[in-house]
């Protein structure tokens, strides 16, 4: 590469978790430049989490996390052309990129969702993906199970 690598700029807390991936994952969420539009929708997420929360020690923002953690994929694959051939090979994933992933999914998959609101299609998917279900679960597990059928072609890691 010609240019140099751009510069990590530092993120400010959220102001009612004071949590920097809080505001990572509003970012994510945010459409059109709306960032007080996507801090509502969380927000409120967070509240319906908290209402339908069924295990009184665990506050909204550490089901998020957990359910965050169990969407975080470990592996990929990433194809590789060797030869006239084009494989599949599986790659471990940077920590950052595992976390940005894991939004990503979480956000896409709570869009797709058939509730009312985004609020509230984000707290259901945040609920599922707490408990090991949902489709962001379902979408890291493909993608390990991808990763694991083709273990074959990992000696072509670059």
């Amino acid at each position: 590469m010609r240019k140099r690598q751009a510069k990590k700029r530092p993120l400010l807390p959220d102001p009612r978790y004071s949590d920097q991936l809080v505001t990572r994952f509003v970012n994510n969420l945010m459409w059109d430049g709306k960032k007080s539009v996507a801090f509502k929708v969380f927000y409120d997420a967070m509240d319906i989490v908290d209402s339908k929360n069924t295990d009184e020690e665990k506050t909204a923002l550490e089901i998020w996390k957990e359910a965050l953690s169990n969407v975080m994929p470990h592996v990929e694959v990433r194809s590789r052309r060797v030869g006239g051939a084009t494989f599949q090979i599986p790659m471990q994933i940077r920590p950052d990129r595992k976390i940005s992933t894991a939004m990503k999914w979480l956000i896409s998959f709570s869009r797709k969702r058939n509730e009312k609101s985004m609020a509230q299609k984000l707290a259901a998917e945040v609920l599922a993906a707490s408990k090991e279900e949902g489709a962001a679960v379902k979408k890291r597990v493909d993608t390990h199970k991808m990763a694991e059928a083709n273990k074959a072609f990992s000696h072509f890691r670059f």
